[in-house]
């Protein structure tokens, strides 16, 4: 999939649904956080600087890995 840079918005990756799985699949229950709705209009850089400060690096770095091959 083509991140655009990581300049891709959540709501982009949440409306396609292979990314949509890939993150319900790792983050499950936070999905239906209600800052998830919040979040559809930022960047997918700025959503993993922020997710930095709650998820480990490794976590976020296959994330990323596991987006960019769909």
């Amino acid at each position: 999939m083509d991140l655009k840079q990581n300049k891709i918005t959540v709501g982009e990756l949440l409306s396609d649904p292979r990314s949509r799985a890939v993150f319900q699949r790792r983050f499950g229950r936070l999905m239906r956080h209600p800052m998830v709705a919040a979040a559809h209009s930022l960047t997918l850089a700025q959503l993993t600087e922020m997710a930095a400060v709650y998820l480990p690096q490794k976590t976020i770095q296959e994330t990323l890995r596991e987006l960019q091959n769909l």
